[in-house]
């Protein structure tokens, strides 16, 4: 593997600028995530669950250390935060941004100069946060920033819900794929997250995402170069689904994929009106996941936020 990252060669074959131009085709219909709401957002209207138009709405931007370690390494995993999402969790612990819109629009050109701007921060990618209805303006603004330097890893960074059109045309141009794989049952999904078909839709988006990238590879000081790393919230009494997931991941997916176990649930936002949802993990509902991913045989990889979590599940990791 060298050292560029892998957008750089559609870049130079004029590839690149084509996709940018078709995602905006998109936009007219819109299909770039698995909503499939078809609104025109050419114009400006909005989508119909991500309520964002033909501008990108952006929160926050700058290098962020509580990311999986491999993703953060040492100058920390240059971050933007898209506002808005496709999803509609109930226990949203980014429910200012994802639900209730807290940011500004922003041009092609400020999002490349945002990703330039973390480059020049010395992070060691750029990390597009709720990226799944944004793809347009994101393949968009990278052409522009390649052109004036841009030579970062990216990382797409997502609840899960993709389109396989929206996967399509990122083929060749993210070097990370970071998707959420939240739920094992799509009727709890349709409960607590207000989506239908999240289990078919997520498989099949993780499916193509390793079709892409393939298992996570970490560079000689530990830090992502490609693949796929999954991250997986543990709910309340079982919720989640882990068993099935980390049984997918092995069985489907890869023997060797990369999961963050995450046990750092908290009743947010309107949580505390779905019971179980209204309180932490207990004791049982951590280590019945521990002892699934024991089984799973699968790669864990922890970061800062987890730490204190995974440190009870030392045993199954690998890395």
């Amino acid at each position: 593997m060298n050292g560029e990252p892998i957008y750089m060669t559609l870049f130079r074959s004029g590839e690149l600028a084509e996709r940018a131009k078709s995602a905006v085709e998109h936009l007219a219909s819109c299909d770039l995530c698995a909503r499939y709401c078809r609104v025109d957002r050419v114009p400006g209207a909005k989508g119909a669950v991500c309520r964002t138009g033909r501008r990108a709405m952006v929160h926050s931007v700058g290098p962020h250390h509580g990311e999986e370690r491999p993703l953060s390494g040492t100058r920390g995993s240059g971050t933007i935060f898209f506002t808005w999402c496709n999803l509609r969790c109930v226990f949203c612990q980014n429910y200012e941004i994802a639900q209730l819109g807290h940011g500004d629009e922003v041009t092609v050109e400020q999002l490349a100069d945002m990703m330039l701007r973390l480059q020049r921060q010395g992070c060691h990618n750029v990390n597009f946060v709720t990226p799944s209805h944004v793809v347009a303006q994101i393949l968009e603004a990278l052409v522009i920033a390649a052109e004036r330097g841009l030579r970062l890893p990216l990382v797409y960074n997502t609840a899960g819900y993709d389109s396989q059109e929206a996967l399509a045309l990122l083929d060749g141009v993210i070097d990370i794929y970071l998707p959420d794989m939240k739920y094992g049952d799509s009727a709890i999904a349709q409960r607590h997250s207000k989506v239908r078909d999240y289990v078919t839709i997520n498989q099949a988006a993780v499916r193509e995402m390793h079709r892409q990238a393939g298992d996570l590879v970490l560079d000689d000081r530990g830090i992502a170069r490609r693949g796929v790393l999954v991250r997986h919230l543990v709910l309340p009494a079982g919720l989640s689904g882990t068993e099935q997931v980390l049984a997918f991941l092995r069985n489907e997916v890869s023997p060797s994929a990369s999961v963050n176990l995450m046990g750092q649930y908290r009743p947010y936002f309107k949580a505390a009106q779905y019971p179980p949802l209204d309180r932490r993990l207990t004791d049982k509902d951590f280590q019945d996941a521990v002892a699934a991913a024991r089984r799973s045989g699968l790669t864990l990889v922890d970061g800062p936020d987890g730490e204190a979590d995974l440190e009870q599940v030392a045993d199954a990791r690998v890395m």
